[in-house]
């Protein structure tokens, strides 16, 4: 376990007769962005929810920064955090509020200092005091991720990040998940958008039936896929590149108005 943020060797898990894990390996290095795919049901929540000491697995072993989930989960809690589909953000305070209770929860010594440094670095300071009920999709989401990052833990799972979110709002969350990795945080990341995956991820994992069916950078996974046929052709721009085209577009013109 010396080299891995997270180590998971033949995960199993059962849902009454309905076996969602059937032995799931994997293996996350720190300061890695990992992605783990899969189709509606194929155990990706199951998975982080064992990790993350909410759920107790059937058989196997989970260890997450050097702690047994199983074990230790007091110490695994300590050293992770977790951020779901859904904000936890409290519409009901401000922005700062939300910081400043999230460092008192952790017994931190210095809750205000921790709230105005989480700010600043997710680009909150001006919102800092308005209520997060306000707060635009992204915004409450850069929030979401600033609380996540109190107490600095080594390790913060990501499930489905930007689920909900417009294509400007991903792109503003997905510039945070790779400063949490510049800054040496492991980022477990669990997401429909393949886009996103293919993005952000250092290495992918592909859970189905089960089990971890292909596990590797995605240069790797490239070669898995048959040879394609050459083809001159005019590359034609995605749906989401003409609206974020037309959008900078037209902030353009009314700041020069």
């Amino acid at each position: 376990m010396i080299d891995s943020a997270i180590a998971v060797r033949g995960l199993r898990k059962s849902y009454g007769k309905t076996e969602v894990l059937k032995g799931v390996d994997l293996e996350v290095r720190p300061g890695e962005i990992f992605a783990l795919l899969g189709s509606n049901g194929a155990g990706k929540t199951t998975t982080i929810k064992i990790l993350a000491t909410l759920l107790r697995p059937d058989d196997g072993t989970a260890f997450v920064s050097d702690f047994d989930v199983a074990k230790s989960p007091h110490e695994v809690r300590r050293s992770i955090s977790l951020t779901g589909q859904f904000t936890a953000v409290d519409e009901m305070l401000s922005g700062r509020e939300n910081l400043h209770m999230m460092a008192r929860l952790r017994h931190l010594r210095d809750p205000r200092g921790v709230a105005a440094e989480l700010l600043e670095r997710f680009g909150l300071t001006e919102a800092a005091d308005r209520r997060a009920a306000a707060y635009s999709g992204g915004m409450k989401r850069r929030l979401d991720l600033a609380m996540s990052l109190v107490g600095k833990p080594s390790v913060i799972f990501l499930d489905e990040p930007t689920a909900g979110l417009d294509p400007q709002a991903r792109l503003e969350v997905w510039d945070m998940v790779r400063e949490l990795a510049k800054g040496g945080t492991t980022v477990f990341l669990t997401t429909q958008y393949l886009e996103e995956a293919e993005k952000l991820a250092d290495r992918v994992a592909i859970l189905h039936g089960g089990r971890i069916i292909a596990d590797a950078p995605l240069s790797e996974l490239r070669r898995m896929f048959p040879p394609a046929r050459v083809e001159y052709v005019e590359k034609q721009p995605t749906l989401e590149e003409i609206f974020l085209h037309i959008t900078a577009r037209e902030a353009g013109r009314k700041e020069a108005v």
